[in-house]
């Protein structure tokens, strides 16, 4: 009995092909790794994580978790799309000290093109900040997040929001509020995109109306 369950399962993986995964092509189409399936169509919606790190080959960004979803297959690449990143929760930990303050928000943004996305950025402070300046700095770090994202696409909105840009420009306004050690784009979730509406076009008046 006990063989017969190994050679199924021998037979299971010897059934199944290796599929190579790629990162979008504004991440370079850095490959991601490989995956086995015995059917490329299984592979379609399943969730790939990376790092910066392994897409830039700078493991000193190894603590930005990248969120990938597996879109469409061609031959034996599988292609993605960004669904969103996320810090690793030891380095968010080791940036957290005592007798400080830190700040989150969450808010839901629009890009230019239409793309909704949350974001949960986050201020690091120096010494325990008091409760107006902790509140001034929340509302600074949504309005500036809210306003980056109605100005940029989708693409260039993660890349700034992933790389850092975002928060070394919210760190150089916020820190006028209070002094800041850290500012963090802590997560972002991808939650889809609004179409836009066509507004129907006006109809020619007939011969009778005219």
């Amino acid at each position: 009995m006990a063989r017969k369950k190994v050679q199924r399962k021998l037979d299971g993986w010897k059934s199944k092909e290796w599929f190579k995964i790629e990162a979008p092509a504004y991440l370079n189409r850095t490959s991601v790794g490989d995956t086995l399936a015995s059917e490329a169509e299984k592979l379609v919606g399943r969730t790939v994580e990376t790092t910066v790190g392994e897409l830039t080959n700078d493991m000193s960004k190894n603590n930005t978790k990248i969120l990938l979803r597996i879109d469409n297959v061609v031959g034996d690449t599988a292609s993605t799309s960004l669904v969103g990143h996320e810090l690793t929760t030891d380095y968010i930990r080791s940036i957290v000290k005592r007798q400080t303050s830190r700040i989150d928000a969450n808010v839901d943004v629009k890009t230019k093109d239409g793309c909704v996305i949350r974001v949960k950025p986050a201020c690091f402070t120096i010494k325990r900040a008091r409760a107006s300046q902790i509140k001034a700095i929340r509302e600074l770090m949504i309005n500036m997040v809210t306003k980056r994202a109605s100005e940029l696409n989708f693409e260039e909105f993660m890349q700034e929001a992933i790389l850092g840009r975002l928060s070394a420009n919210i760190y150089r306004h916020a820190k006028a509020i209070y002094p800041l050690r850290r500012v963090e784009i802590r997560k972002t979730e991808v939650l889809g995109k609004i179409e836009a509406k066509v507004k129907p076009a006006a109809s020619s008046p007939s011969p009778a109306e005219a």
